[in-house]
């Protein structure tokens, strides 16, 4: 059951992109800001490399080599996903 309609409009999908990235941006100055340190700076920009490796494989590894015929919405449809594998099993 989907509560909400798919983002269709290619202009939103980049507004999106675009407002992610400037959140993204603020956030990650903003901390190094209050903490100007190089292993900061180093831990920051391990965990958004992992974090981002975390979503492709949410979302591309599965969906391509694991499991074909389910689609995912978001992180709330994978985490139910795993879930109801869990209990499978």
């Amino acid at each position: 059951m989907k509560l909400t309609k798919d983002l269709t409009s290619p202009w939103w999908m980049y507004a999106k992109a675009v407002g992610f990235m400037i959140i993204g941006l603020s956030a990650s100055g903003l901390l190094i800001l209050e903490m100007p340190r190089w292993d900061v700076a180093i831990y920051l920009a391990i965990s958004i490399w992992a974090f981002a490796r975390a979503y492709y494989f949410a979302f591309y590894v599965v969906e391509h080599y694991i499991d074909p015929d389910f689609e995912f919405a978001g992180l709330i449809d994978f985490l139910r996903y795993v879930w109801s594998r869990q209990k499978k099993k």
